[in-house]
């Protein structure tokens, strides 16, 4: 029997705790710090801070998620899109380059850490749910071409343009000319390397052999002589301990773009931790996840680590290589502190262009434009008839904050696509199908007239569905198009509300001015199928209006309007 995460404040992938599982966690804690150290000291250069940043972030976030997080398997640790966001937001107060940079990266781990920690005490997980899937998909996408062409630079023995995404490839392909050959070759075969490794042998820490392969030629080969930049000093040993010296007006300075950084960080990890709890048979509480991460991040901050989140990529490793609890990532956190105390001086010697090209290879599979062709397919004629272009929301949401994040920046380009999909969402729940129903002579049921042969049996008679709730926004197109059926010989309107599971008072009140003003006309205006709410409002409007009890069915509603219909002859 599982027992549920919420049963348990600290350590509960611990519960039920077999020795069995003790070796495949060892294991995979072993596999997974393989990955992480090569990835940690790349992606602290994304976020513009010193190599070791990554790994100071590293053992604090892997234990204060064991302790507080809900999920089994998910690695916390630094993570190339939040990094990215780290050094876009850190650059719009602090110089790149300088201490200050590198002290306000660590405030903004603390910032993002209490918000996480007050929306899980708060309960707001469900904040995860206002990024759709197709956003963060053209998000992600967006983040990985910007991540890519930033590297690219420390791959050619070039300096790294600034701007966004197209000014840094514009930047790029004017100093083609400059490009180091011994650099270039580096970086080249340091890429292919991993790829190759991680599609046909894949059980082997491509990152880690590549990043040891590169040490090594450096040394041999004296290639930091031939104009091959390496990463230089690693500080050994452990962080300082303690709260960034900033100011209050600092701190505060960084809420508003740390909520774009959590809300980002949360979205990925929560996917990475349902994933593997999905196959593994347990629960996952969205805000436990949220108090995982707000302390993974303050505890971060505070040994001079950045920004970290859930990682999908290590999560899939740790999962893989047989971890069955949280202790696999406690084995990699001591291994990141022995990695402090006694490897840094191995890392010195490093190539950049293989850092480069570690990053490259981690970021490169997330260029997805496979499932942006999959989004555009979603389409269907009636679809297309009935919303226009706003029938490919999803697809329009993820180009839009793709692009949004190529031209302005990342957290501009979230802001995008969250505001297009509620757009364009709000724009198709404004235009509601409404279905003119006909009677199937096979299944004897009432379906849309566009998809279906038959005939309403009575050509003075409409029937009409709203597929949709029915409120403010909605109520005037659905108005129009009623008004638009009611034309000759139709004589009565029986609106089905079947599929029209809420109404508010707006929409009521446009039935009851319809209902009056169709019967100036001589159109008879008749309700079916009300359901739940729906008829508790419509029974308030008619107790002060007159507007008739929905009747129980659309064909007892047909067979009233022809009574009154035959009545009034």
């Amino acid at each position: 029997m599982t027992t549920s995460p919420r049963q348990h404040l600290l350590f509960s992938s611990f519960t039920g705790y077999q020795r069995r599982w003790l070796r495949g966690d060892l294991i995979a804690g072993l596999t997974v710090w393989a990955v992480l150290v090569p990835e940690s000291l790349a992606y602290a250069t994304i976020a513009g801070v010193p190599p070791v940043v990554g790994l100071y972030a590293a053992a604090p976030a892997l234990v204060l998620y064991a302790a507080l997080g809900s999920s089994r398997h998910l690695v916390v640790a630094t993570m190339s899109g939040t990094a990215a966001l780290s050094a876009s937001v850190v650059g719009d107060v602090a110089k790149a380059g300088t201490a200050d940079f590198v002290t306000t990266t660590t405030a903004l781990a603390i910032v993002v850490g209490i918000l996480g920690i007050v929306a899980g005490l708060c309960r707001l997980g469900f904040l995860s749910s206002f990024i759709s899937e197709p956003v963060l998909k053209g998000f992600i996408i967006g983040l990985a071409l910007t991540i890519i062409v930033g590297q690219v630079p420390a791959m050619l023995g070039i300096d790294k343009p600034a701007g966004s995404f197209f000014e840094k490839l514009w930047g790029i392909i004017v100093h083609l000319g400059d490009v180091q050959g011994p650099t270039l070759a580096v970086g080249a075969v340091a890429l292919v390397a991993i790829l190759v490794l991680k599609r046909f042998a894949p059980l082997v820490p491509a990152s880690l052999a590549v990043v040891l392969l590169g040490v090594l030629a450096v040394v041999v080969l004296s290639l930091d002589d031939h104009g091959v930049d390496i990463v230089g000093t690693i500080p050994s040993g452990l962080p300082t301990v303690g709260v960034p010296d900033l100011s209050v007006a600092d701190y505060l300075q960084l809420v508003g773009p740390a909520i774009g950084v959590l809300l980002i960080g949360f979205a990925e990890g929560l996917g990475a931790a349902k994933t593997y709890a999905a196959k593994e048979g347990y629960e996952i509480d969205s805000n436990r996840e949220l108090l995982g991460l707000g302390a993974s991040n303050i505890g971060s901050g505070l040994a001079s680590g950045m920004v970290v989140n859930g990682s999908l990529s290590k999560t899939a490793v740790n999962g893989g290589a047989g971890a069955r609890s949280q202790i696999s990532t406690m084995t990699v956190a001591v291994l990141t502190i022995v990695t402090l105390l006694f490897l840094t001086g191995l890392f010195e010697k490093l190539p950049e262009a293989v850092l480069a090209a570690v990053v490259i290879a981690a970021v490169i599979e997330l260029v997805d434009f496979a499932a942006l062709r999959r989004l555009y397919g979603v389409w269907t004629g009636p679809l297309g008839q009935i919303y226009k272009r706003a029938a490919r929301v999803d697809f329009i949401a993820a180009v839009g904050a793709m692009l949004g994040v190529l031209v302005f920046d990342t957290l501009p380009g979230l802001f995008i696509g969250i505001s297009l999909s509620l757009i364009t969402l709000l724009y198709r729940s404004s235009r509601p199908h409404v279905a003119e129903l006909v009677r199937s002579p096979r299944e004897g049921l009432w379906l849309d007239g566009e998809r279906h042969d038959g005939t309403s049996g009575d050509p003075r008679i409409a029937v009409l569905r709203v597929e949709s709730g029915l409120y403010f926004a909605n109520a005037d197109y659905v108005r129009d198009r009623i008004r638009h059926a009611a034309h000759d010989p139709v004589r009565a309107v029986v609106l089905d509300l079947e599929t029209t599971p809420s109404i508010d008072v707006s929409a009521a009140s446009m039935l009851v001015t319809l209902r009056a003003d169709l019967e100036r006309r001589g159109v008879l205006l008749l309700v079916a199928q009300s359901l739940g709410q729906v008829r508790d409002v419509l029974r308030t409007s008619q107790e002060e209006s007159g507007l008739p009890e929905a009747h129980p069915s659309v064909d007892d509603a047909v067979v009233a309007a022809q009574a009154a219909l035959d009545a009034g002859r």
